[in-house]
């Protein structure tokens, strides 16, 4: 089975591409994530069409995850049990079903802006509260994997210049603590290959030649329990569908598994 995750950053302008690249990849599960649409505007029939079920958190231009599988989906929970609100409202950043004898969430971790901002302060509660809400699918037996864009660079190594980040969001010992204690629940870092240099960034900013450059970080993660991280073939980033007109700046991570 191949299971991968993709920031589209905008799903109705990445439609096109997104079919595109189902097909050619022969993905079985894509846990997506900034649909940046309502509901209504989740493109569920086109998918439909193309082989896949649906299971979407999404309430308008902001955020919005789905998951879709065309291996079955079953037990769907919307959103984070237990998890925080900003500004009044709980946003939509997870989703998880049950998809052909693994169970995946889609996960969109807050950015977090700036450390002194209220946003870094919510980003460390959304954290926490998805640390307690996987707990008890890491410590099971069925293949179990949290996917999605974590807003956070593991290590210094999963930045092209730890300098240029020093003091802001992304690297801060408090954010790379939240992973290391959502790890200890029993997940584990599935580190995908690069198709090309040395690093598996996932994300270049579309300003300055970031990606021409290589100047990216490696912020779209994939954490499994040892029933997921065991049936683990292959993984690698598909630096491929960050090129060209109209790409995100996110590239999908592909895991192959054998379950």
């Amino acid at each position: 089975m191949r299971i991968a995750t993709w920031n589209v950053n905008s799903i109705t302008a990445r439609l096109p591409r997104l079919l595109a690249w189902l097909e050619s990849s022969g993905t079985d599960v894509l846990c997506i994530q900034e649909t940046k649409c309502t509901l209504e505007q989740f493109p569920a029939e086109a998918l439909r069409d193309a082989g896949y079920e649906s299971a979407v958190n999404a309430t308008g231009r902001w955020n919005g995850v789905a998951v879709i599988s065309r291996v079955g989906l079953t037990d769907v929970v919307t959103g984070l049990p237990g998890g925080p609100e900003y500004d009044g409202v709980q946003e939509p950043r997870a989703v998880s079903a049950t998809c052909g004898g693994a169970r995946v969430w889609s996960v969109y971790v807050p950015n977090g802006r700036e450390v002194a901002h209220e946003h870094y302060a919510y980003k460390l509660r959304w954290l926490e509260a998805l640390r307690e809400a996987v707990a008890a699918d890491a410590a099971g037996t069925l293949p179990f994997a949290v996917l999605g864009d974590y807003n956070i660079a593991p290590t210094d190594e999963d930045v092209w210049d730890p300098a240029v980040f020093e003091g802001a969001t992304h690297v801060t010992p408090a954010e790379r603590e939240a992973l290391a204690a959502l790890r200890g629940t029993g997940l584990s870092d599935v580190v995908p290959r690069p198709l090309k240099y040395d690093r598996p960034y996932s994300y270049w900013d579309y300003r300055q030649l970031a990606f021409p450059k290589n100047r990216g970080m490696r912020i779209d993660l994939v954490y499994g329990n040892a029933s997921f991280a065991a049936a683990v073939k292959d993984s690698y980033v598909d630096r491929e569908e960050r090129k060209g007109k109209g790409a995100s700046d996110h590239a999908p991570v592909v895991v192959d598994l054998d379950v």
